[in-house]
């Protein structure tokens, strides 16, 4: 790798040093092993471009691509409209980086400003950036945007999917800012202990709708203990969820954030996903990264600009409450084409598949002896089982099938998913294997 760095010898290590580290793989210690090639590729010295392409393609060919997905915790399998990749393929949005210069960056300002729009729509709240780099960076952006003076601790719902807890986490130790997890009890955020934890010191409360194991949150009682101890209230919202749950809004929240990668954005390894944030009036000057306003030019003409960049860090520099001065732009106009080739009745229907299918296909897992529900409250699309035996032993059973089965957890159980795009059929077999498993 080093042949293709412009850095030399000596400026490698100088900046090892700087960051305190002995040695390049060291930059790589946060990867699970298993993901880490310590030995490199392997690949033949003196091969031509040909030859190494024909060995990454034989290593790629040994990936496995499940037809049959169970599997969600954060991200979705959705059908997508071929509509979206026509759009985002365009050489006009695919090419297009910085639309500082408005008067030729027109066709993306709008698409971003959509974008915002629907945003806005879909949370019920005030105003949207033009997004960050994904679920997790949005929830972490939001609690930094919450930090104050006089208030230097954040509440974290330990019912939150683990990584966005982890990404919070991370911002947090960097700025040297407090943070605890409220415990959960049953799937859900304990509101009890949430209630003997707010103080004069907190300066908001994060948790999800819906909660990492599927649960449905009660968002509106949680913002109104947090508001009550003059906290603002962040609540990371499922995209497709939304359309049938109270909105962001109607929950009280002061900020709503989540993954926009169920918006018409293939499951991909690590991404690029997308952070979208939305939040009150109140705090619009706050969001970081980007926002497209609307004005009118010399003519009079409907137009779109970047707005409120004050805010920014490239002009407040170290007063600026976020580094982030970029956006998501492409996966932005892929989300907003697919809430516009939806609308609204499309994306009600898929959420109302996601809810019915995933609740059959519970119900019908619930009628094997020894294999139960964990939790007893209400649900979208996400469940957890407790089942007798190994789990990875279903989950083995499932593969060999060529069906991808839900996520192992720590504690034994299993977290399954269920969308629209999972047929009777395909539910039917998971069962039958299921029962098979449990009885042997």
């Amino acid at each position: 790798m080093g042949h293709y760095l412009p850095s030399t010898d000596r400026q490698r290590e100088e900046m090892l040093r700087a960051l305190r580290i002995q040695s390049l793989e060291e930059l790589y210690r946060d990867l699970p092993e298993g993901l880490v090639l310590s030995d490199g590729p392997k690949i033949p010295k003196g091969q031509g471009e040909l030859g190494v392409l024909r060995k990454f393609s034989s290593m790629a060919a040994e990936n496995r691509v499940f037809s049959s997905v169970f599997r969600g915790a954060g991200a979705y399998r959705h059908y997508i409209p071929a509509v979206v990749s026509s759009v985002v393929s365009k050489e006009s949005f695919v090419t297009a980086y910085t639309p500082y210069q408005a008067e030729i960056s027109q066709g993306v300002l709008q698409a971003i400003f959509e974008y915002q729009t629907m945003i806005c729509a879909l949370t019920g709240l005030d105003a949207s950036n033009a997004s960050v780099y994904d679920g997790a960076t949005a929830a972490a952006e939001a609690v930094a945007l919450c930090r104050d003076r006089k208030r230097s601790r954040a509440l974290i719902s330990a019912a939150s999917n683990p990584q966005v807890i982890q990404v919070v986490n991370t911002y947090c130790w960097a700025a040297g800012y407090e943070i605890e997890l409220i415990p959960e009890r049953d799937g859900v955020t304990d509101l009890e202990v949430l209630e003997t934890r707010l103080g004069p010191d907190v300066s908001c409360v994060y948790l999800e709708q819906l909660s990492y194991f599927g649960q449905m949150e009660d968002a509106k009682a949680a913002s109104s203990l947090t508001h009550q101890a003059g906290a603002k209230f962040i609540l990371g919202v499922n995209p497709i969820a939304a359309a049938l749950l109270p909105s962001a809004a109607e929950c009280g929240a002061d900020i709503a954030v989540g993954e926009g990668q169920p918006l018409g954005i293939p499951l991909s390894f690590g991404g690029p996903y997308l952070g979208f944030m939305a939040a009150t009036d109140a705090l619009t000057r706050k969001l970081p990264g980007r926002m497209v306003g609307e004005t009118v030019d010399a003519n009079g003409n409907r137009a779109f600009v970047l707005t409120l960049q004050a805010r920014e860090q490239h002009i407040r520099r170290e007063k600026a409450s976020s580094n982030i001065c970029s956006n998501q732009a492409l996966c932005a106009t892929a989300a907003a084409t697919y809430l516009a080739a939806m609308g609204p009745q499309g994306l009600r229907e898929v959420a109302q598949q996601c809810y019915q299918k995933a609740h059959y296909f519970a119900e019908a897992l619930a009628t094997i002896p020894g294999l139960t529900l964990r939790h007893k409250g209400e649900f979208f699309h996400e469940f957890v089982t407790d089942l007798p035996g190994d789990a990875a032993k279903l989950l083995e059973a499932l593969e060999a099938q060529g069906i991808l089965g839900g996520l192992p957890l720590p504690d034994g159980g299993i977290l399954w998913c269920v969308t629209e795009v999972n047929a009777r059929e395909e539910m039917d077999t998971v069962v039958k294997l299921a029962r098979e498993v449990c009885a042997s």
